[in-house]
């Protein structure tokens, strides 16, 4: 079977066990602050457990796009080193919300593995929990006694907390699970050890497919289990291991999964994959075909390389496959973009948004390669710099430090580093090295604390009602509660049954405004600062103190929202789907939201465009958009419209964005502006007032990035621009021609500065005179030290080259004070510093603390500043002793 026909049987397997098939949710986790990326199948189905939502049906089927980089379940360093781990996996589940149990979900597993892909029985195994009594969790007795019929109690393994009871994370729902393994030795292996004693001890051959995860507990922030409102399945099932196992291979990489890649990789490079005099050449092109995926997927959910928190991992990941590129397979150009067609072609069926987005994301790992390799070489020759300054020193250890600055500063990989260092003959301090970075790490903790109670319960509730549409006020129940406490002060978190307040999403921020309740006649206030979603609850959050007491007694609350600023966000948000239609009309239909974020002060778009959008260009899309707000035209509003039907009628949607059966459109003119959205919006969009641009630039390969105004702000920016044109206009005495005006202003600027250029250089051709007559000549070298008076720290520079160009071998050491501030340079001929090691950087800083100051550079030329000018005297006096 091929790896198509294995993904599709399973599909069509439950399908028959009147299972719904359901799409992936996007790669990047959303509304979900506990994840970072969709770790796991049951990821986007965690609020059905919880009780938070309904599933569309309680029979759930599908394959999830999953990525194992970060946090608890972190797989990175393990990828290509193996045969058997990934970052971005294929995740096939079933579920079950509250229908069936462990019965069906172990028979069902069974049948499918044995009579549907064949796989033989008496290479399997299966673990059942064995209890842990810290937890107070007993035995999985019922397991056991459904799967001692079906393969005997000599192929059933107990298992341990580690390995067979699943938890998502440090919270959340989780539970005992049995897990199928399978032994894919030869036979000959087998007759020797048997499968049993090497399952869950990292053999490559003998590997879990299948995990038969039993939802009956949820984790609490005190560690604590509570069992959950009803029992639940969640099986995950490794596909690219499932298809090593049905298609008789030894190695995930050796299935189609993977070898399409692999062949072009060897086209590429000119080594054979599995050749066994190049190991690192087989390491590499694992790594490279399995990382291609990752940051592929990533960049078409949404996810762009960057340089902080998800951005940073896609990042990551994209430099790990270029560096094994780099350094095992020999390229030296970019080769990882030339993936994505091969990858876009395999998944097309399955995945096709990586298709309708092949273009866009290949120019974006272009060019993300393209600047790797520019810190690849910035790296270099840094570390070029390290060696040869150990070397002088003879020492063969870079320090952890060191390393850690390369890897930080610089992006250069830490296993590169120590590549490089042993080819030289050095070696790298590899506990210094972590040392440093658990530092790091336990700052960016420090500045990220946060530290939650478990949720305070008041009252019982099927969900939480969105009435925003329609009301800014509501009378409401507080549900649950919990305090939280930041960095930046505690937090009450409050959960309503209603409520009018939006929670951050799509790009909109939360609402603000107030809860008002009364306790015991006495009235209560809850001033809300901001509202999130965490996964399918709206949380209002309030930095108010002491509320303990008054949120447990609440009755009915009012619950209002900030009107005039909710308005204000509104008019951004419409005008933001109509700059959208405008770009589109005027860039082209390529044109894609990128991300956004809109509040009461500015909308912000990003969008895919590979150029830079003219100052004619962005004229004709805001008036374009003025047009429309012109038109007053009405807002076209409907609601749970089934997903299909919204496409077919033509609605834009967002790539990335997780969508259920039903959504909501957003009409501005059928013609014009038709979108999927769940935000709030002005009734009409005369509404919005005027929109102005007010920048445009680019954020990253194939994104640009423009900000704009509407309404109030548009006209506090207009006036701010008319104020700054009257001041000018007072300053230049009111001229008849103020464009003139300023272009014959700046014509004498340039004029005088020419002038003051020619003076200054005259006083440094006189000073370099009488410098030349005071030289001091030695055996080897001719030295200056002394204290001068030029116009600019520049001029020193300047100063030294030029005798550098008229005295061999020179050595000169200035000082001078400029606006009461001093400054040292060193100037050391570069044959003069190579062959005796004298280094100007060390020795600028070393007379700097004279001067209260600090300094450095390269080792012929360097220039400290300081804050002391007294301790000029004294640093030249320690200079010429240094020579």
């Amino acid at each position: 079977m091929t790896s198509h026909q294995i993904r599709q049987a399973f599909l069509d397997f439950f399908r028959s066990k009147e299972h719904l098939i359901v799409p992936s949710a996007p790669l990047v986790a959303k509304n979900d602050p506990t994840l970072m990326f969709n770790n796991s199948g049951m990821a986007q189905f965690k609020d059905f457990f919880l009780g938070n939502g309904t599933p569309p049906s309680r029979r759930i089927a599908d394959t999830q796009k999953c990525l194992r980089v970060s946090g608890k379940h972190n797989d990175l360093e393990d990828v290509g080193f193996d045969t058997y781990h990934h970052t971005m996996f294929e995740m096939l589940g079933n579920w079950s919300f509250g229908d069936y149990f462990k019965k069906e979900a172990i028979t069902w597993a069974w049948e499918l593995l044995t009579e549907v892909y064949k796989l033989p029985k008496d290479r399997l195994y299966v673990s059942v929990f064995e209890g842990d009594s810290k937890d107070g969790v007993p035995f999985d007795q019922e397991a056991w006694d459904l799967w001692k019929p079906i393969v005997g109690e000599d192929r059933i393994i107990l298992g341990n907390k580690k390995d067979n009871f699943w938890e998502m994370g440090d919270t959340g729902p989780c539970g005992p699970c049995s897990e199928i393994h399978i032994d894919l030795r030869p036979a000959s292996d087998v007759a020797e050890v048997s499968g049993k004693s090497l399952v869950n001890n990292d053999h490559p051959q003998v590997v879990e497919i299948w995990n038969l995860v039993f939802m009956q507990f949820e984790r609490k922030a005190d560690s604590s289990l509570v069992p959950l409102p009803s029992t639940h399945v969640d099986t995950g099932m490794g596909f690219e291991r499932l298809c090593m196992a049905v298609q008789n291979k030894t190695s995930n990489y050796d299935t189609d999964v993977f070898q399409n890649t692999i062949q072009v990789l060897e086209t590429l490079s000119g080594k054979k994959y599995g050749a066994n005099d190049e190991p690192f050449a087989d390491i590499a092109m694992r790594v490279i075909s399995d990382h291609i995926r990752a940051v592929a997927f990533a960049i078409t959910d949404g996810q762009l390389p960057s340089n902080v928190k998800a951005g940073y991992v896609i990042r990551r990941i994209l430099r790990r496959a270029v560096r094994y590129g780099y350094s095992y397979l020999g390229f030296q150009e970019p080769f990882f973009y030339k993936l994505v067609a091969v990858l876009a072609d395999q998944f097309k069926d399955v995945f096709p948004e990586l298709k309708s987005q092949e273009e866009f994301v290949t120019r974006v790992i272009l060019e993300e390669e393209k600047s790797f390799l520019r810190t690849l070489e910035s790296g270099l020759k840094r570390l070029d710099v390290i060696i040869a300054t150990l070397k002088e020193k003879g020492i063969n250890t870079i320090a952890g430090d060191e390393v850690f600055e390369l890897s930080d500063t610089f992006g250069f990989p830490v296993d590169l580093t120590a590549l490089i260092a042993r080819e030289k003959g050095f070696q790298v301090d590899e506990v210094g090295f972590q040392d440093a970075l658990a530092a790091q790490k336990k700052r960016s903790r420090q500045d990220a604390a946060k530290e939650a109670t478990d949720w305070i319960e008041l009252r019982e509730a099927d969900g939480v009602e969105f009435l925003g549409y329609d009301f800014e006020e509501t009378h409401s129940h507080i549900v649950k509660y919990r305090k939280v406490k930041t960095k930046a002060g505690d937090e009450y978190h409050i959960v309503l049954d209603r409520t009018p307040f939006y929670a951050e999403m799509g790009g909109q921020v939360g609402d603000t405004g107030t809860l008002r309740w009364a306790v015991n006649g006495e009235p209560q206030v809850a001033t809300i600062v901001d509202t999130k979603k965490e996964n399918d609850l709206f949380v209002h959050i309030s930095k108010d103190r002491n509320l303990d007491n008054a949120l447990q007694n609440a009755g009915i609350v009012v619950a209002r929202i900030d009107e005039h600023r909710r308005n204000r966000i509104k008019a951004n948000h419409s005008a933001t789907h109509l700059m959208l239609s405008a770009m589109r009309e005027v860039l082209g239909t390529h044109i894609g939201q990128k991300g956004s974020f809109l509040n009461d002060e500015v909308l912000r778009f990003d969008f895919s465009h590979f150029s830079k959008v003219t100052d004619e260009e962005l004229e004709r899309i805001e008036d374009r958009v003025n047009e429309k707000i012109r038109e007053n035209i009405a807002l076209e509003e409907r609601r749970n419209v089934p997903i299909q039907q919204a496409l077919d009628l033509g609605a834009t949607a967002t790539f990335g964005e997780k969508y259920g059966d039903f959504v909501r459109l957003i009409i501005f003119d059928p013609s014009f502006s038709f979108e999927l959205c769940g935000g709030t919006h002005v009734p009409s969009t005369g509404k919005i007032g005027v929109f102005k641009f007010i920048s445009e630039g680019s954020v990253s390969a194939g994104v640009r990035r423009v900000e704009a105004v509407t309404g109030e702000k548009a006209l506090e920016l207009m006036r701010q621009q008319e104020e700054t044109l009257g001041t000018i206009k007072d300053l230049l005495k009111n001229p008849t021609d103020l464009v003139k005006a300023i272009e014959n202003l700046l014509e004498e600027r340039g004029s005088l500065q020419k002038k003051i250029a020619a003076l200054e250089n005259e006083k440094i051709q006189t000073l370099k005179a009488t410098l030349l007559a005071n030289l001091e000549t030695h055996s080897t070298f001719s030295l200056i030290v002394e204290k001068v008076d030029v116009p600019s720290a520049d001029s020193l520079k300047q100063l030294s080259y030029e005798l550098r160009d008229q005295v061999e071998n020179l050595i000169a050491v200035f000082g001078t004070e400029i606006a009461g501030k001093p400054q040292l340079s060193v100037f050391i001929a570069e044959s003069i510093a190579q062959e005796t090691g004298l280094n100007a950087g060390k020795i600028v800083k070393d007379l700097a603390k004279e001067i209260r100051g600090g300094g450095g550079g390269q080792a012929f030329f360097a220039t400290a500043g300081g804050s002391d000018a007294s301790g000029l005297d004294a640093a030249l006096e320690k200079a010429k002793g240094l020579f």
